[in-house]
């Protein structure tokens, strides 16, 4: 029995409609020079798009920018651009989280900490303080 249910499911799962499955490569466009220095761009039907471009870097690594795309489930498209280099990896999208500004008494109480430590205040490992203002 549980080798019916299994095959079963399985059956299921093969024939379950994929939409990416039947994407076809619309652009495929590649150069490599061989030297480290390379440019690639392809598309899909489906609507993911990827390009970059590299070359050799002063330390040995390949620097690389490029950007890719491609469309989520809720119908937003999602795009990022990147550069990587020595200096490390930078993406920048919109779907990215950034930090937000902080509220102003959050800012307030920072000063007020600021001005304690500068007047000689200390506090242990526990936020317990330790010292009092001189």
């Amino acid at each position: 029995m549980k080798l019916v249910v299994l095959s079963c499911l399985l059956a299921f799962a093969v024939a379950a409609p994929r939409p990416d499955g039947d994407a076809v490569t619309l652009v495929d466009d590649r150069t490599d020079d061989g030297d480290g220095n390379f440019q690639y761009r392809f598309e899909t039907s489906n609507g993911i798009a990827e390009q970059r471009l590299g070359a050799p870097g002063s330390e040995g690594q390949s620097n690389m920018q490029g950007d890719f795309s491609f469309d989520l489930p809720d119908g937003n498209r999602f795009d990022l651009t990147y550069s990587a280099d020595e200096n490390g990896y930078k993406p920048n999208s919109a779907f990215i989280p950034t930090d937000h500004p902080l509220p102003a008494h959050v800012v307030e109480l920072l000063a007020i900490v600021e001005d304690l430590v500068r007047q000689g205040a200390t506090w242990n490992d526990k936020g317990e303080r330790l010292t009092r203002r001189k």
